[in-house]
C-alpha cells in the first residue's frame, strides 16, 4: 500500500506499482515568492487549477506553488489538505473504464481565510502586500460573489460590512476587498483577479462586487477615493473574463473502491460537518477547457502552456462562454436535470442512456441551438456537443446527478435558454414559435415546481432561492384534474427576470402552457408528453 504522503521522489516505485504518476519536483525547493493565490479549495481546483500549476512547476515556468485560501469550510483545509501535506491525487475517469492517476504537489500552502483563523488571515494579507503576487483565481461558486437579495437590495450582512469597513469584514467579497486595500496601501501594486467560476460574465460580476464594497467604504469615509480609482484602473487591477468547463463532481465510491484495490491507502471519502464531500483524491473527466482573457497587469505564469488553456481577447472569451452556456452544454444539462428529477433518474449517465432523453438534448443542442450560436473559433461548437453527448455525459464514472444540476434553476434559465430565444427574435428569418424543445423544457421546469414526480409521488426539489415564491403558484394543482393553467402560470411565464423575456409577449407563453397542461394530465404524462413531442417535431441528426 502507498500513502499520498509517502516520499514520491525517493520511493517512486511504490507509486508506480499503484499506477500513479508522480512529480519530479520538490515543492519545498520551489522557493520563489508566491505569484498565484486561489480562493476555493474544492474539487474543481484540485482537478484543474492544481494540474495547471503542476505542469508549470515541472517545466520550470513557475518557481513557487499555489497558495489555496478556502473560504467556506475550515475542515476542508484540515482534513483534505494539511492531513495529506497539501498533496492531491487526481483521477481522470474515461468512459471505457480506464483510470489515469496522478499525484500533484503544486500546492505550496493551504489556509482557511476567515477572521476566526488569525494565522491564515495574517498570512494571506502578507502575501497580498508583496509586489510579486500576480494573480488570484477563484472557484467559489456563483453565490460566493452575490451581495444582493432577490429584490436587488444589499444583504444585511453586506450592509454591516460596508458600515464596519476593511478592518473586520465577514463576507468573502468584503474580505477580498480588504486584501486589495492592504495591497493598495503597501504600494499600489498591480495584479489580476481572475474568476474561473462557471457562469457568464464572471469577471464583471467579481468586479461589481468588489467595487460595491469599496465604493461603500469610500462613501462612509473609511477608505480614500484613490483606492477606488486604483481598483477601476485596469492597468493596476484587472478582472479578466474566463470560460471554464470540466465536470468534477464529488468523489466517487467507484473510484474509491478502485484506488483501494490498486493499493492506495488514502482512498476514503469523508463528509465534513459543513457538508462538503471530499477525499485525498478527486475524480474528473478527460475533456477540459479554460479560455481566459489575457489581461494581467503584473504579468502572469505561462498559463497557456498547460493543456486545455487558451489565452485570448475578451470578445473571444465571451463567444466561447455563450457557446457553452447558452447552446452546447448548460441548456442540455438543465433539460436533463428537471426531466431526470421527474422521471426518477439519479445519474446523468443513466439518463442519457434513455433514448428519449438523449434525443431531447440532441434536439436542443444540434437543431435549436447550434444554427444560431456564434462560433468562437477557439472551440468548434459542433465538436463540443459531439464530445458532450458521445463521451462526457455517458461516462458512468462521473457520478453526476440530475438533482445536483437542478439547483438554482430559476437563476439559470434566462441565460441557458433566453439567449437562444433572443437570437430567434433578432433573426428575421426565424421565429421563436419555431422552437419546440426549449419551450418543452420550460414547461417541464414549471411541472418540476409542483414537487410531484411523474409517478405522482412527492419529491424534494433541489435548492433554489425562488422556490418559496414560485411553488405556491402551482401547489394546488392535482394530476388528472381540470385546471386553469393560465391562471397558475401567468405570473411565472411573464417574469423577465426568470426567462429573460415575457414569454407571452414573444408568443411562447401559450406554447409552454400547452405542454404543461399535457404534463399534468395524469401519472406518466411527463414521459408521454416528451414522447409525443419527439414524435411530432424531432429532426433526424
Amino acid at each position: 500500500m502507498v500513502k499520498i504522503t509517502d516520499d514520491y521522489l525517493n520511493n517512486k516505485k511504490e507509486f508506480t506499482d499503484a499506477g500513479i504518476k508522480v512529480p519530479t519536483y520538490d515543492i519545498k525547493q520551489k522557493s520563489g515568492a508566491t505569484k498565484w493565490v486561489h480562493f476555493g479549495g474544492g474539487n474543481l481546483f484540485r482537478a484543474f487549477h492544481a494540474a495547471i500549476a503542476d505542469r508549470l512547476l515541472e517545466s520550470g515556468d513557475l518557481d513557487a506553488g499555489i497558495v489555496v485560501a478556502e473560504t467556506h469550510d475550515k475542515d476542508v483545509v484540515k482534513d483534505a489538505y494539511k492531513k495529506f501535506n497539501d498533496r492531491i491525487l487526481r483521477v481522470i475517469t474515461h468512459e471505457d473504464g480506464k483510470f489515469e492517476k496522478e499525484l500533484f504537489a503544486s500546492v505550496a500552502d493551504s489556509l482557511f481565510f476567515d477572521q476566526s483563523n488569525p494565522d491564515g488571515w495574517k498570512k494571506l494579507f502578507s502575501i497580498f502586500e508583496n509586489p510579486a503576487l500576480q494573480l488570484a483565481t477563484f472557484s467559489i461558486t456563483e453565490k460566493g460573489y452575490n451581495l444582493w437579495d432577490s429584490q436587488g437590495d444589499l444583504l444585511p450582512a453586506i450592509q454591516d460590512d460596508i458600515k464596519n469597513g476593511p478592518e473586520a469584514p465577514k463576507n468573502n467579497m468584503a474580505s477580498l476587498t480588504a486584501l486589495m486595500f492592504a495591497r493598495f496601501k503597501a504600494g499600489k501594486y498591480p495584479m489580476a483577479l481572475l474568476s474561473t467560476d462557471n457562469f457568464s460574465q464572471n469577471g464583471e460580476k467579481l468586479q461589481k462586487s468588489v467595487l460595491t464594497i469599496a465604493e461603500g467604504w469610500e462613501k462612509n469615509g473609511l477608505v480614500p477615493a484613490e483606492f477606488v480609482a486604483y481598483l477601476k484602473d485596469d492597468k493596476s487591477v484587472s478582472f479578466p473574463l474566463s470560460m471554464i468547463d470540466r465536470i468534477t463532481p464529488n468523489p466517487s465510491d467507484a473510484v474509491s473502491d478502485k484506488l483501494k484495490t490498486d493499493g492506495f491507502e488514502d482512498y476514503q471519502i469523508f463528509h465534513t460537518p459543513g457538508h462538503t464531500n471530499i477525499a485525498a483524491f478527486t475524480n474528473t473527466e478527460e475533456v477540459h477547457y479554460l479560455v481566459i482573457e489575457d489581461d494581467f497587469p503584473n504579468g502572469r505564469p505561462a498559463l497557456d502552456k498547460a493543456s486545455g488553456v487558451t489565452l485570448t481577447d475578451r470578445q473571444t472569451v465571451n463567444d466561447a462562454d455563450e457557446m457553452k452556456v447558452t447552446t452546447c452544454l448548460n441548456p442540455l444539462h438543465t433539460a436533463l436535470a428537471v426531466n431526470g428529477s421527474l422521471l426518477g433518474f439519479d445519474s446523468i449517465a443513466k439518463e442519457v442512456s434513455d433514448p428519449d432523453m438523449l434525443n431531447l438534448i440532441k434536439q436542443i443542442g444540434y437543431v435549436e441551438g447550434l444554427p444560431v450560436v456564434k462560433d468562437p473559433k477557439v472551440i468548434n461548437p459542433k465538436t463540443f456537443i459531439d464530445q458532450l453527448v458521445n463521451k462526457r455525459l455517458p461516462n458512468p464514472y462521473i457520478p453526476d446527478m440530475p438533482q445536483r444540476i437542478a439547483s438554482d434553476t430559476s437563476q439559470k434559465l434566462s441565460v441557458r435558454y433566453g439567449v437562444t430565444i433572443q437570437h430567434y427574435i433578432d433573426d428575421p428569418k426565424r421565429d421563436p414559435k419555431d422552437l419546440h424543445f426549449i419551450p418543452l423544457v420550460l414547461a417541464t421546469w414549471c411541472r418540476y415546481l409542483m414537487a410531484i414526480d411523474d409517478q405522482g409521488k412527492p419529491f424534494e426539489p433541489s435548492r433554489d432561492p425562488m422556490l418559496s415564491e414560485l411553488q405556491p403558484k402551482v401547489a394546488d394543482i392535482k394530476l388528472g384534474e381540470k385546471t386553469d393553467v393560465h391562471a397558475h402560470l401567468k405570473d411565472i411565464l411573464s417574469n423577465k427576470k426568470i426567462f429573460g423575456h415575457d414569454l407571452y409577449a414573444i408568443g411562447l407563453g401559450e406554447v409552454v402552457e400547452g405542454y404543461f397542461a399535457s404534463q399534468i394530465a395524469g401519472v406518466g404524462a411527463v414521459r408521454k408528453t416528451l414522447e409525443d413531442t419527439l414524435s411530432k417535431y424531432a429532426k433526424e441528426i
